[in-house]
């Protein structure tokens, strides 16, 4: 580029990010303070936020909150350049290099024309990547992830080497079953081993319902995450109603709570 074009605005407002963050190093006394470390929890947190952003299709919010992230990113470069280990344009280019390595469809002779073939190259690319064959699959998988989240890229990334169902509709057969194991497991004595294994029952229940999901295309943290706002909202209403008729939970039934619960939808769904 001749040095007398102007730079697009998002090379500008990002040269811009990157000197603001050379000064807040320098001048700030929390952002001096600041280490791996201590960033860490900071960015999952702004990651859970910006996750709230998208399930609510809040677009401001979004630009808001990926622009956090995109400071924890800067950040990070930061550090990592103070302790020579890597500079910003390190990183990126690394990044670009990946993703022309694992887009053989795009920058490449392989074909792929759906989705599914673009992943299922992809997972084969990473295992060429990885040295110890034997556990490659889902080493990728952080160990800190949440247990749905985690079971859901666990998931994506078998079925992206081919183990997965041949036909979906099998899915509901497996679901009875897990649901089946749980009633038989419930039925047994009480004892502290028939508490572990109920447990266990109910973790492969979950995943057989995540794998579900999966599945037909949902992704089950955003549908429990909406069924959350969901019951919040109409348990909200039931308390707003209950104080204009100047009651109390404690003052309802159980019958009474649920035919309370059951107008709240009444009046949601008008």
């Amino acid at each position: 580029m001749n040095h007398s074009q102007k730079l697009p605005d998002y090379l500008q407002a990002f040269d811009r990010l990157v000197h603001i963050m050379d000064d807040l190093r320098e001048k700030c006394p929390w952002d001096r303070e600041q280490t791996f470390e201590s960033l860490r929890k900071l960015t999952i947190e702004e990651a859970y936020e910006l996750a709230d952003a998208i399930v609510k299709k809040d677009r401001e919010e979004i630009k808001i909150e990926t622009g956090d992230l995109l400071l924890h990113v800067v950040f990070y470069a930061k550090l990592a350049q103070e302790e020579n280990a890597f500079t910003l344009a390190g990183m990126i280019n690394t990044l670009c290099e990946k993703l022309i390595y694992r887009h053989p469809h795009v920058y490449g002779d392989t074909q792929a024309s759906t989705a599914a073939q673009v992943l299922e190259n992809w997972e084969h690319l990473k295992l060429k990547e990885k040295n110890n064959q034997k556990h490659a699959v889902l080493a990728g998988v952080p160990s800190a992830l949440p247990a749905m989240i985690k079971a859901l890229r666990i998931q994506e990334k078998v079925s992206g080497i081919g183990f997965d169902w041949e036909n979906r509709e099998k899915i509901w057969k497996k679901l009875d079953e897990e649901i089946g194991e749980v009633k038989e497991q419930i039925a047994e004595k009480e004892s502290s081993q028939q508490k572990e294994q109920l447990e266990t029952e109910f973790g492969d229940l979950l995943f057989s319902v995540i794998n579900a999901a999966r599945l037909y295309g949902v992704d089950p943290e955003i549908a429990l995450e909406r069924s959350n706002a969901k019951f919040i909202r109409r348990f909200s209403e039931m308390e707003h109603i209950t104080q204009q008729e100047k009651k109390t939970f404690s003052d309802l039934t159980l019958k009474e709570m649920d035919a309370l619960w059951e107008r709240t939808k009444e009046n949601e769904d008008r």
